[in-house]
């Protein structure tokens, strides 16, 4: 193989603010609020902060460490990564197809959701839905545009297939320039926008009045009552804490293998301590700060406290699509507000669906030593057909399929594999040393026991959990419709396939790898 120069950052912000980008997305804005508000309110906030503290942060710090130590070997992904760690077993390799498979798996899905934000802005700047003054009313705009029904507002997948199109590419005009070409170049404005953008909504927040003389007690400050004010024995409730814990994988990106590929650019000196918690934090800025302060707040001062509440676990897209442009349309400046508001969501979706797809793209230059060009030519191409069935056959369930497989179950799988590999394989002595070298910070000594013992044994509990609350009921398919069950199969198969055939690719590269070594002897 050629020996071709890696590519790199530019500069630490830029790696900073490609993380962070990846780690802030729709699940700061929509998921986050809701899960707070329908699982205890304030008190959601005491197995969150704990999860943040046991789980997010050292994984953050671990994923960072094993992505700088991996690129040390040319290595970009977490095959490569894993086999370095342990190079004498010869199937460690494999569990890291994971983290090419989980990314690769939400990229499918989460696209065609971020090209809906992308339409949503352009709607709310031409007044598209404006006029509609109810849930019903815009809940049908929503289903219409979604293909779900026709109905008077759109008539099958047109308009939203053209949507799907331009964020497509758009998200691969970013990745097919490159680390600093591309994705940083683009993060580095994206993001500061995104800040602008959301403290614009956070302050017409804050100057709500009480739209209702005849009702005061429907105020602002009752509004962040609502989400933070705590219902303490929601705490004794297992599924709080399960909530809470995958909010702060979802919320940080830790688990996918996004960080790892991001890290792998990084030189040996780069500080990873430091960086990895300025990335952190600026996400916990964006999801606590300004995700908490928009949508639930600004839904209790016009459909109060009853209402709130249906509203709160309507989910996250009627949250995002149907709420929040009721409760703009009846604001000054309605249109602004709209697509300020949707092209926030639309740059945290971009930041992070980009950094789904360089896993699999780090993964051919690596491994296969292609150009950038031909491996994201492939990767499109691929990519593209697959996300085929997301669009077509969202009603069908086939979208919160692919989001429990990719962006759920197997999340927590390999953090704990990677945990594992971390503090035991690898080493908690060498680990901590390693996460050191170049550090711009001393990490607090407690960490060391905590990333030994106490994250491992955190995902094992979630997933013990899981096995024992959800896992015949997924596998049985309890409560899906007899009509969705041949789609629900047909993905799963197919899930099976793509698995398949990444685990296929590997065994291929590392017996090349093999073939020119023997060679060299």
């Amino acid at each position: 193989m050629a020996n071709k120069k890696r590519d790199n950052w530019g500069s630490r912000l830029g790696i900073i603010m490609a993380v962070a980008g990846s780690a802030v997305g729709l699940g700061n804005f929509l998921r986050f609020p809701a899960k707070a508000a329908s699982n205890g309110g304030g008190a959601f906030m005491i197995p969150y902060f704990i999860s943040l503290l046991l789980l997010g942060i050292p994984l953050m710090w671990i994923e960072w460490t094993l992505g700088r130590y991996g690129g040390g070997f040319e290595h970009g992904t977490a095959p490569g990564i894993f086999h370095s760690i342990w190079q004498k077993n010869r199937f460690i390799k494999y569990f890291g197809v994971i983290g090419i498979f989980g990314p690769l798996v939400i990229f499918i899905y989460y696209t065609y959701i971020e090209s809906w934000t992308l339409a949503y802005s352009f709607f709310a700047l031409f007044g598209k839905y404006t006029k509609l003054a109810d849930q019903a009313s815009m809940q049908a705009f929503l289903r219409g545009f979604q293909g779900l029904e026709n109905n008077r507002y759109f008539n099958g997948l047109g308009a939203a297939y053209i949507f799907f199109l331009v964020t497509f590419i758009l998200n691969f005009v970013v990745i097919y320039h490159g680390i600093k070409g591309g994705i940083e170049r683009f993060c580095k404005w994206a993001m500061p926008l995104l800040f602008v953008f959301g403290l614009l909504l956070f302050i017409r927040v804050l100057t709500l009045g009480a739209p209702d003389p005849a009702r005061p007690d429907w105020n602002i400050l009752n509004g962040f009552g609502f989400l933070w004010n705590p219902d303490f024995s929601a705490l004794r409730s297992a599924k709080v804490w399960l909530e809470a814990a995958g909010q702060i994988f979802f919320t940080l990106s830790v688990g996918i293998g996004v960080i790892l590929t991001y890290a792998s650019y990084l030189s040996k000196g780069d500080d990873v301590a430091l960086s990895g918690l300025t990335a952190a934090s600026t996400n916990e800025l964006a999801e606590v700060i300004l995700g908490a302060s928009i949508i639930i707040p600004a839904a209790f001062v016009f459909f109060g406290p009853v209402e709130i509440q249906t509203i709160a676990r309507s989910g996250v897209f009627n949250l995002g699509f149907v709420t929040m442009p009721l409760v703009l349309n009846k604001l000054p400046l309605a249109q602004f507000l709209g697509f300020i508001w949707f092209f926030l969501l639309f740059l945290a979706g971009i930041t992070s669906s980009v950094s789904l797809a360089q896993p699999a793209v780090a993964f051919l230059e690596d491994e296969f030593d292609i150009s950038r060009k031909k491996a994201v030519f492939i990767f499109g191409a691929a990519t593209f057909l697959l996300c085929q069935a997301a669009v077509f056959f969202l009603k069908h369930g086939v979208v919160d399929e692919l989001d429990f497989w990719g962006g759920t179950f197997f999340l927590v799988v390999f953090a704990t594999i990677e945990t594992i590999l971390f503090a035991w394989v690898f080493g908690i002595q060498k680990a901590w040393d390693e996460i050191h070298k170049g550090a711009d910070m001393r990490i607090p000594g407690i960490y060391k026991f905590i990333i030994k013992y106490i994250t491992p044994l955190f995902l094992f509990a979630i997933l013990g959990m899981w096995f024992k609350q959800e896992w015949l009921p997924i596998i049985f398919m309890k409560g899906v419709s007899p009509a969705d069950r041949v789609y629900i199969l047909a993905t799963r198969l197919g899930l099976a396939g793509i698995f398949l055939v990444l685990a296929v690719l590997v065994k291929i590269a590392w017996r090349k790898k093999r073939l020119i070594m023997e060679n060299i002897r």
